[in-house]
């Protein structure tokens, strides 16, 4: 029978030790050495499951048969839409997410939705068969045709899936599990890539769809090895506080499917419910307007949601006035402190600044640009903006507004929830007017900064 050699790489220079040690001999790197597993060539044959002719094997881009990715939905909408769909078959879909957020809750959801359909296998490594049995108890999933397999090793569950044959699997979580292969302690860098690695080459070989439950460290990002996200299909993070009762589902990477797809859900008694209207939850609605309070059409994946963005404009007690965001990137808060400053004569440098997107969404897109300047703004001023006004645009360096994508649906989006007033880049203007929605389109800031002033 072949064997394999344990070698250790550095991760900074590529030397090659054959033992462990705490710098590197090359380059002088500490704690870079990581082990990885070398085959020989039967090995390497075997757990790659092709020939050696199959490998030589080379066709015309022409003569390759393509067959239609036939989705089985997973009975929930919200996380249809993050997986671009429903689920593919032979697909790989990492799950991250901080402890306590839904994960597994989520997935044994998924399981209880699916039964009946697509034969199904939850393994876990973290928590006994009773812990899922009482979860499953609290959750009314009966669980009938659930069956639950509890291993850790790589080796035992390839085999018994193998064995059983299930259309979809569950594992909870990867850096639990580890391969015989490797002499490493479970969750390492190098069990954790090699467990994954043989994981997902048996899914694309055997057809079953596969969910991987990640942890996340303390940065917010997936722990192990950044090649991880490399291997799997689709990467999902559970964004929001474990305390509050909102949960949103992003896809951050998706071969079948939209990047940047939100699913919206709830955490309820009875387990995550899905949210069919996210605008609605993320809208304060005061009474009243308040200043430093307006309102944005963001576009997510594929469909467009309000968010209400808050700022609070502070006499400063420090030397350096804070600029604190959450929900936005900082560094963009202070490019357009400047912009205004230049451009709108405005000049916050004593104070402090504090910007909030509500609800806890994240937005990454530069259409949120003219909210913030409006927000701070307002706040300043500490006049309130009209309730029923809507904004979006991009602001550039020199004062001007640039336009975002789908601005169509945009508006239309805010003419549904009852907005009757927007401002927005001229280059977004509408062929055809709204009904019942007045816009205005301007193309520099100081535009902008006159029309709220009429107000």
């Amino acid at each position: 029978m072949a064997k394999t050699r344990t070698l250790y790489t550095c991760s900074a220079c590529g030397a090659e030790s054959p033992q462990w040690a705490g710098q590197c001999s090359d380059c002088g790197g500490w704690n870079t050495l990581s082990e990885v597993v070398v085959f020989s060539k039967q090995t390497a044959s075997r757990f790659s499951g092709y020939s050696g002719e199959a490998a030589l094997a080379i066709q015309r881009l022409s003569e390759v048969k393509v067959d239609q990715q036939l989705r089985t939905s997973v009975g929930m909408q919200e996380l249809d839409r993050v997986l671009g769909g429903g689920l593919v078959a032979g697909s790989v879909v990492l799950i991250g997410g901080d402890p306590g957020i839904g994960k597994s809750t989520l997935l044994l959801q998924v399981l209880s939705t699916l039964s009946g359909r697509l034969d199904s296998l939850y393994v876990t490594g973290e928590e006994s068969l009773q812990q899922i049995s009482l979860r499953a108890s609290r959750l009314g999933i009966k669980g009938d045709e659930i069956r639950l397999y509890s291993e850790t090793s790589v080796e035992r569950i390839v085999a018994a899936a193998d064995r059983e044959r299930p259309q979809v699997m569950v594992l909870d979580s990867i850096q639990t599990l580890y391969t015989e292969a490797l002499q490493s302690a479970p969750g390492s860098v190098a069990q954790v890539r090699e467990s994954a690695a043989q994981l997902v080459r048996f899914a694309k070989q055997s057809g079953i769809a596969m969910f991987l439950v990640g942890h996340v460290t303390k940065d917010g990002q997936l722990a192990g090895p950044r090649v991880l996200e490399h291997m799997v299909d689709t990467v999902l993070y559970f964004e929001g506080d474990p305390g509050d009762r909102y949960r949103i589902l992003r896809a951050i990477k998706n071969r079948f499917g939209a990047v940047n797809e939100l699913g919206v859900f709830a955490m309820t008694e009875s387990g995550l419910k899905e949210v069919a209207n996210p605008s609605a939850i993320f809208l304060s609605r005061h009474e009243q307007a308040v200043p430093g309070s307006v309102v944005m059409v963001t576009w997510e994946g594929t469909r467009p949601m309000l968010v209400e963005v808050q700022a609070l404009v502070d006499q400063s007690q420090l030397g350096n006035p804070r600029r604190v965001t959450l929900g936005l990137e900082q560094n963009r808060l202070s490019m357009l402190l400047a912009v205004l400053h230049r451009h709108g004569g405005l000049a916050l440098g004593d104070h402090d600044v504090f910007v909030n997107v509500v609800g806890g969404v994240r937005v990454s897109e530069t259409a949120a640009d003219l909210a913030v300047l409006l927000a701070v703004i307002s706040s300043y001023r500490n006049r309130p903006l009209p309730a029923d006004l809507i904004v979006f645009g991009e602001i550039g360096l020199s004062g001007e507004l640039r336009p975002v994508p789908n601005g169509q649906q945009r508006l239309s989006e805010a003419a549904k929830h009852g907005f009757h007033t927007a401002i927005i880049p001229a280059a977004n203007k509408p062929k055809a007017a709204l009904q019942g929605l007045e816009v205005t389109a301007v193309n520099r800031l100081s535009q902008v900064l006159d029309k709220i002033s009429e107000a």
